[in-house]
């Protein structure tokens, strides 16, 4: 399997839930580990979902290289994650800027988030090249049947996996207690690498979320 392949494979395997599966021993850098209790890789398990991601991010980009995140209307299956590894691997093999190459990233974050980046410190991107981005997405969008563009939906991490929530929707999720100040998001306004490391997933009482509902301050 290729780099990219385990990443994508990894990336699903995070989105296991509740049920604890045991895992074979790692075979590189790229299978999490949730709280090996023993120390002995061979013998862990995954048994909540692991919200961590920094490592899947690539070290050698520039802390203001570009991101765009997409957010699927469902999570992906494991086969489905499988057969979009070619298309983000060819996608970021010909990613080009009037002809120059791009210093580009593509990969499936917890099953349900595309999330591109481009270094621009090597070759900036222009309005053409992020329009092949586009038509990446909408390619992954016919194939899987998913939408990829809806903004009007929130991702929010609760009960221990990722729920989507209409924004429509938010003050009643509020006024119920589905959301507290704790309730932690997916901010996928984020645009920068440095950005996504600190900003994307925080709770709902920081960002953008936070100027948009008010929470009943305590008596």
């Amino acid at each position: 399997m290729t780099q990219i392949g385990n990443m994508l494979l990894s990336a699903f395997i995070l989105t296991i839930l509740t049920i604890c599966v045991q895992l074979p021993a790692p075979v590189n850098r790229f299978n999490p580990i949730c709280n090996p209790q023993s120390g002995n890789l061979q013998s862990s398990y995954l048994c909540t979902m692991n919200l961590e991601y920094a490592e899947h991010i690539p070290g050698d980009f520039h802390p203001t290289s570009r991101v765009w995140i997409y957010q699927s209307s469902r999570l992906f299956t494991m086969g489905e994650a499988l057969q979009m590894e070619p298309m983000l691997e060819n996608f970021v093999r010909g990613w080009n800027s009037h002809g120059v190459p791009v210093k580009g990233f593509a990969n499936l974050f917890f099953g349900q988030f595309i999330i591109i980046m481009a270094d621009e410190t090597a070759t900036g991107v222009s309005g053409c090249s992020t329009d092949s981005s586009v038509r990446l997405i909408k390619q992954i969008e016919d194939t899987f049947k998913v939408d990829m563009f809806n903004r009007q939906v929130l991702a929010v991490y609760a009960k221990e996996k990722i729920q989507l929530l209409p924004l429509s929707q938010l003050n009643y999720a509020v006024e119920n207690g589905f959301i507290t100040p704790a309730t932690l998001y997916f901010n996928n306004l984020v645009a920068t690498k440095e950005d996504l490391l600190h900003n994307w997933i925080i709770p709902a009482s920081q960002g953008w979320l936070a100027k948009k509902i008010k929470f009943n301050q305590p008596a």
